[in-house]
């Protein structure tokens, strides 16, 4: 089906394109034959019609027969027999009309003026086929770029969600190995926590494997799932670790991706705790200003203490997953503070 016809109105305009062209033919009418204004209109105006929606048939010809260098004889020789028709069929049809006008409308000669202009028509008709044809193939550019476009955007739409996919895959693996080598390290001194804390990772695995399987969560479940991971956690610190909320109510419904914050609160843990013979504070921080979702982790930082094997790895997790779900729009800030260690992250403040 030709473009013209894929949306409403789309053909009123095209017809009202073609009404300066009727007007010059029928100027070259009145010009060619002496017509009076009235003859050359009521012919030219129905011609240049006619050679609108003759315009319209040719558009399968030109999907079937694409511009192409190793085709130009057969693409010549296929235009010129079909405009020799095209042109053939127009002159009847006008031929038909200029009887009409002079027989049912009493114009007389009309006829023997169309016949005289013949020629001068069928070179108007040749152009006409040779103008359709153009923007008929303009048209198949255009749409082909566009549909190269679209599946350009396909296709890095689904590069994207597949590196979302590829991202969130490494949480589970990655959080399941630290827990079970903590579970192992209890088993021995602390039987009892080493039992509880088996039961509370075995009721994060379960939200998260719910929760984990969707893109984007409300920033208030995302706090959640970090607390049930800090529980699991306190099971192995006890009073080392502490934590600390600050999150105001209007953060608490923006959306962010799906098990964003945890590995945030693992490194803290990990890189921070852990490495801190007194424990300390973690706090987490969320408020939305302007637009824009900032959250905020911090928790103790030892200096001097040496770089844990995965330094980095959750950060530059987290990085590139809101890369690929906001390009160009987030920021993830890392930086130590004297004694304490804090992570920024800025995102635009979507809501559902």
């Amino acid at each position: 089906m030709h473009p013209v016809f894929s949306q409403h109105g789309r053909l009123h305009i095209y017809l009202a394109a073609w009404i300066p062209v009727a007007a010059l033919l029928a100027g070259l009418l009145a010009a060619s034959q002496a017509r009076t204004g009235v003859e050359a209109v009521a012919l030219g105006l129905p011609l240049a019609m006619n050679a609108a929606f003759f315009s319209l048939a040719l558009w399968p010809l030109c999907k079937a027969m694409p511009l192409r260098g190793d085709r130009a004889v057969t693409l010549a020789i296929t235009h010129l027999v079909a405009a020799l028709l095209t042109s053939s069929v127009w002159l009847l049809f006008g031929a038909g009309w200029a009887g009409a006008l002079e027989y049912g409308a009493r114009v007389t000669g009309a006829f023997a003026r169309f016949r005289a202009d013949v020629p001068l028509l069928l070179v108007v008709g040749s152009l006409l086929f040779i103008l359709s044809s153009t923007v008929n193939y303009l048209i198949l550019a255009f749409e082909a770029t566009r549909e190269a476009e679209r599946a350009a955007l396909e296709l890095k739409i689904h590069a994207r969600d597949a590196e979302l996919r590829a991202l969130r895959a490494q949480l589970n693996p990655h959080f399941l190995f630290n827990s079970l080598n903590a579970i192992g390290a209890l088993a021995g001194s602390d039987a009892a926590g080493a039992r509880r804390m088996c039961s509370l990772l075995s009721e994060f695995l379960r939200r998260t494997l719910v929760r984990g399987a969707e893109r984007e969560l409300p920033l208030a479940e995302e706090v959640d799932l970090a607390d049930a991971y800090l529980g699991i956690e306190e099971v192995r610190f006890g009073d080392r670790l502490r934590v600390e909320h600050d999150v105001e109510t209007s953060a608490l419904d923006c959306r962010v991706p799906s098990l964003l914050l945890q590995p945030l609160v693992e490194n803290a843990i990990a890189h921070g705790i852990a490495a801190v013979v007194e424990g300390g504070v973690i706090h987490i921080r969320a408020r939305e200003r302007g637009g824009r979702l900032e959250i905020e982790i911090d928790n103790p930082f030892d200096a001097e203490a040496p770089r844990r094997p995965g330094h980095g790895v959750g950060l530059g997790n987290v990085r590139e997953r809101l890369a690929a779900r906001h390009p160009g729009q987030s920021r993830v800030e890392a930086r130590s503070n004297g004694d304490r260690y804090q992570v920024t992250l800025s995102l635009p403040a979507v809501r559902a």
